[in-house]
């Protein structure tokens, strides 16, 4: 809870009740409203429901314009009840205050302050300046939560990063032949879907492109969305042919090293190459972040093999494990989970914590975070 709020009484049942309307309202923009934040809000007098809307798609209305419009005149001497801050300057929509102070609301309740600097806290100040009783902090982990790649992003410089990853019983990606299709079933492979779709960037590495040949797109029909798509590849070994550059949307092809002939062929099908810099024969994992970081990513989607993956747990650059776990078993001679450096104590482990277990058909899908 902010200052302002401090010693403000217990919020109502009625209060709770529309800041979880307007978190629901919110979560229907999960796939299209990168790399704005996802946003609800209800109008209402009391306990009546005047009007809602929500942040559909960046260059679109914020939540707050869509539940003003379609309230009309009713919206005045109501309670706004808002999952993020209002926002108080020019982007390619008007500020949400001066919409709301036109409108007459008397009072605004949001969840959590926006961390953008354009943002946080002028939001609150301009709708007091102009007499508007604000109230904050309800519910405001579950908004952190919805929107926690551009929380990570502006705070820290860095998006949110889940590495996805399917395994065994034992713990086996693929068997020692490489073949791995498919370990989980299909309600497994769909669900991972919804987590490409509501990412900015997919990162894969080039070992799985040369394996695989995977399109790494989204196919799922309610949305229409392609994410970034980004190869990790030292030497640029990307094929001009291969799934990955051939499918819509944007690719990136990140290297360690120059090759100039391998780079016209991938910028003749408009892939955009860029080598960076390194003291060692992989691409520096720090620097992929900050540049997706740079291009307003704020959820990355790692999928990739045992190494790659095991590269982004060993350096830390990781803030959630999503882990498909079936009902089968490999045997020891089967691929590993993860190649991490070996450990000597102990002490050295890196501890996570179970956030979600979900059963999704007939395996189950883990939800890890760093402690």
């Amino acid at each position: 809870m902010s200052p302002a709020t401090a010693g403000a009484p217990a919020w109502t049942d009625t209060e709770q009740q529309m800041m979880a309307r307007a978190l629901q309202l919110a979560q229907r923009g999960l796939y299209t409203t990168d790399p704005n934040p996802r946003v609800g809000c209800v109008l209402a007098q009391g306990d009546k429901v005047l009007a809602e809307g929500w942040h559909e798609r960046a260059g679109g209305p914020h939540a707050e314009a869509m539940a003003l419009t379609a309230a009309g005149e009713a919206a005045r001497g109501s309670t706004a009840y808002v999952t993020l801050e209002p926002c108080n300057h020019h982007g390619r929509t008007p500020p949400c205050t001066e919409a709301l102070l036109r409108a007459g609301v008397a009072q605004v309740i949001y969840a959590l302050r926006d961390p953008n600097t354009q943002v946080r806290g002028g939001g609150e100040q301009r709708l007091r300046e102009g007499g508007i009783t604000v109230r904050s902090g309800l519910l405001a982990d579950a908004s952190r939560e919805l929107n926690c790649g551009y929380v990570k992003r502006l705070t820290t410089g860095l998006p949110w990063v889940r590495i996805k990853l399917a395994m065994s019983l034992d713990g086996r990606t693929a068997l020692a032949s490489g073949e791995s299709r498919w370990i989980t079933a299909e309600p497994a492979r769909k669900d991972a879907q919804r987590y490409r779709a509501r990412s900015s960037a997919i990162v894969t590495g080039i070992g799985t492109i040369l394996a695989d040949d995977p399109a790494m797109n989204v196919r799922l029909p309610d949305s229409d969305r392609q994410p970034l798509r980004v190869v990790l590849d030292s030497d640029m070994r990307t094929p001009p042919q291969a799934r990955v550059v051939q499918r819509d949307g944007p690719v990136w092809v990140l290297a360690a090293r120059e090759q100039l002939v391998r780079r016209a062929a991938l910028e003749a099908q408009k892939v955009k190459v860029q080598v960076l810099g390194s003291a060692g024969p992989q691409v520096p994992l720090q620097a992929v972040l900050q540049g997706l970081a740079d291009a307003q990513a704020n959820e990355v989607w790692v999928e990739a093999g045992a190494k790659l993956a095991g590269a982004f747990v060993a350096a830390g650059l990781f803030d959630e494990l999503v882990v498909y776990v079936a009902p089968a078993l490999l045997g020891p001679d089967a691929r590993p989970l993860l190649h991490l450096p070996a450990l000597h104590s102990l002490d050295q482990r890196q501890q996570l914590r179970y956030t979600d277990i979900t059963r999704v058909g007939d395996d189950l899908r883990l939800t890890l975070q760093r402690v």
